[in-house]
C-alpha cells in the first residue's frame, strides 16, 4: 500500500459554494499511480466546509446558499458567540452541518466521482481567509 499527503491552500473566496475539483486533482498528480484507493480531503477551518454535489448547473450553488441562509440565519439573538460579527456562529453551524472532510474512491488513477459530481468548498464567512486543505491518498 502507498500513501501520499499534500497540504494546499485555496485562495480567499467570497461567501458561497465554490467548485474546487480541479484544484484537488492538480494538487495530487500522484493519484494516477493508484489502481484503487481512497482520497480524503480535510479542511482545517471551523467556518468553512466541504461537500460533494452537482457540478454542472451553477444555480445549484445559489440554491445551496439560499437554503443554508434560511436554515441558519444571521443575527439570531439567542447566539452568544458573535465575536467576529453576525456571520460568526452561523458559519460554525453551517460548517458542522456539512462537515470538514470528504472521502472519494480512486479507480484506475482517477477520482471516482459520478458524472455530475464535483467537490465544493463551502465558504460561510463574508470576510474569509485563504483555506487550508490536507489531501491524503492511499491505496494500491
Amino acid at each position: 500500500m502507498k500513501i501520499f499527503q499534500q497540504e494546499i491552500q485555496i485562495p480567499r473566496k467570497r461567501r458561497g459554494f465554490h467548485l474546487i475539483t480541479p484544484s484537488i486533482i492538480e494538487s495530487v498528480p500522484g493519484i494516477r499511480e493508484f489502481r484503487s484507493g481512497m482520497c480524503q480531503v480535510f479542511i482545517q477551518h471551523t467556518s468553512a466546509s466541504l461537500t460533494i454535489n452537482e457540478n454542472a448547473d451553477p444555480t445549484v450553488r445559489g440554491d445551496f446558499e439560499t437554503f443554508f441562509n434560511k436554515t441558519v440565519p444571521e443575527n439570531d439573538p439567542d447566539y452568544m458567540h458573535d465575536y467576529e460579527g453576525p456571520d460568526d456562529m452561523p458559519a460554525h453551524l453551517k460548517a458542522s452541518i456539512l462537515g470538514s472532510s470528504i472521502l472519494i474512491p480512486i479507480r484506475q488513477g482517477e477520482l471516482a466521482l459520478g458524472t455530475w459530481q464535483g467537490i465544493y468548498l463551502c465558504e460561510h464567512r463574508d470576510h474569509a481567509t485563504p483555506r487550508n486543505l490536507i489531501i491524503t491518498v492511499w491505496g494500491e
